[in-house]
């Protein structure tokens, strides 16, 4: 083996992966021990020798000299009679170093010094990788789709490290294919069967922080602050902020003009909704803003248990609750506290109508109930439970149910 053209090699290398001159000399010093560790038993006693610049290299074995009969391990020692053959002058007791010629070494050496070094390579790029991306944890990284699985997407980033999104990761309306590009922050990090094993997230929290980070320079820039965000991916969004300089509007910042500034990170959510609200200390201001769009009567809250009551006009239950329950899990997760609805009947007009009760009661029965001329709930409950069968042809038991839920508002 040419010992220039093996350096040579290896600071090619160097620089194409940028590695410093100590590491590139200990992995060399590494190769080489490893190799002759299994050719004399031990390495303790071979000095390795290594000029970067000149690309020079070269092993000496050192071994102690013994009279002939006390030789034991002929690996750290040598016998008297051998050392005076290399210089006459030797005495016992002195140390003789003998040059290791690497151009000496045969095929099966040769080939396992070529093997430990790209193994010794690639560990050294793996823990590069690794260090890198552990220290980007939280941060939005973008790649493109490379191999789209069952069960996860693999992305490649701009030096072509495999990065993972997982699809519990991805937004549900996300639809990936390969060569297109991805954002996405870091959610973890961690060293699998020797290898980096980084996990994306679109779903986390942390990714719609960097988005707003990105699109929004008060709070890149600390202005702002963000003290909360709650998800439903590619539903819906509940984003708390707080601004320490009066002088600055934070949710009229965060949304921008006309929403131009909050546009784009509705868009890369698949048109999630995005409440932005105002931080407050005041609970029942804080979770009045989180339930809006609905306008709140009145808050009984339960500061041990974490409950709150909250009491609204018919006319705004279904928008606290919110398509699909949304905004009411939402609010109740951004504020820490478990928030029950009920409509707040006034006592001089305290019937309700039926399609307050959606929330409750299936549309089609409602309009079947509706088709007779009961059109609110006290309608329903003057009617005598056989004739209400009777008239709207409906079941026994779904009749019971209505009577119940009707019932139980004026309880």
């Amino acid at each position: 083996m040419d010992v220039k053209n093996l350096i040579e090699a290896f600071s090619e290398f160097k620089e194409m992966k940028n590695i410093d001159r100590e590491t590139m000399m200990n992995i060399l010093e590494e190769v080489f021990r490893t190799v002759l560790s299994k050719q004399y038993s031990t390495d303790e006693n071979i000095d390795v020798i290594i000029n970067i610049d000149k690309g020079d290299l070269e092993l000496w074995r050192n071994r102690e000299i013994v009279k002939d009969e006390n030789l034991e391990d002929e690996d750290l020692e040598i016998a008297y009679s051998d050392a005076i053959k290399i210089e006459p002058d030797f005495e016992v007791g002195e140390e003789v170093s003998e040059q290791i010629q690497i151009k000496d070494f045969g095929r099966r050496q040769v080939l396992a010094l070529r093997q430990t070094l790209v193994s010794r390579i690639m560990d050294l790029e793996k823990k590069e990788i690794f260090d890198r991306y552990e220290d980007r944890v939280g941060e939005i990284v973008n790649g493109e789709v490379y191999q789209v699985w069952r069960n996860e997407i693999l992305i490649l980033d701009g030096e072509e490290n495999e990065l993972i999104l997982p699809k519990s990761e991805a937004i549900p309306s996300d639809f990936f294919k390969k060569g297109d590009h991805v954002r996405a922050v870091v959610k973890s990090v961690e060293m699998r069967n020797h290898n980096p094993l980084i996990i994306l997230s679109r779903t986390a929290p942390e990714f719609l922080a960097r988005l707003f980070e990105q699109e929004v320079p008060e709070v890149f820039d600390g202005l702002i602050t963000i003290k909360n965000i709650v998800r439903v991916p590619g539903e819906r969004a509940k984003v708390a902020v707080e601004s320490y300089d009066e002088r600055i509007d934070p949710v009229g910042a965060c949304v921008g003009m006309k929403g131009a500034r909050i546009h784009g990170i509705v868009r890369e959510l698949r048109n999630e909704n995005i409440d932005v609200i105002n931080y407050t200390e005041n609970t029942q201001l804080y979770i009045t803003r989180a339930l809006n769009p609905a306008k709140i009567s009145s808050i009984k809250l339960d500061e041990e248990t974490k409950k709150a009551e909250v009491y609204l006009d018919p006319d705004q239950v279904s928008l606290a609750i919110g398509k699909g329950g949304f905004n009411i899990r939402l609010a109740s997760m951004l504020t820490n506290f478990e928030i029950d609805v009920y409509r707040d009947i006034d006592e001089a007009d305290d019937d309700v109508e039926l399609t307050e009760f959606t929330d409750e009661i299936e549309d089609w029965i409602i309009d079947a109930l509706k088709a007779v001329g009961c059109d609110t709930a006290k309608d329903v409950l003057q009617v005598d439970q056989e004739e209400l069968i009777k008239r709207t042809d409906l079941e026994e038991e779904t009749i019971k149910d209505v009577l119940n839920i009707l019932k139980s508002e004026f309880e």
